[in-house]
């Protein structure tokens, strides 16, 4: 249960820093990605950009 609270912390982290890098290959502004500002504040909910990632990374994993 910690190494899998671990695993997820890390992947956090590394998505998030690379967050810029995604953002210009187009991932974030796909059509199921929720954007709002609220009291000043941009939020984004990216659903269809995790969905598209998981599927890749899945399917990588699958080949290896």
């Amino acid at each position: 249960m910690i190494r899998w609270m671990l695993v997820i912390f890390v992947a956090v982290i590394v998505f998030s820093s690379a967050l810029p890098w995604l953002e210009k290959l187009g991932l974030g502004r796909l059509p199921g990605d929720l954007r709002f500002t609220l009291f000043g504040r941009k939020f984004s909910l990216p659903f269809a950009s995790t969905i598209l990632l998981s599927t890749v990374l899945f399917l990588l994993v699958r080949l290896l």
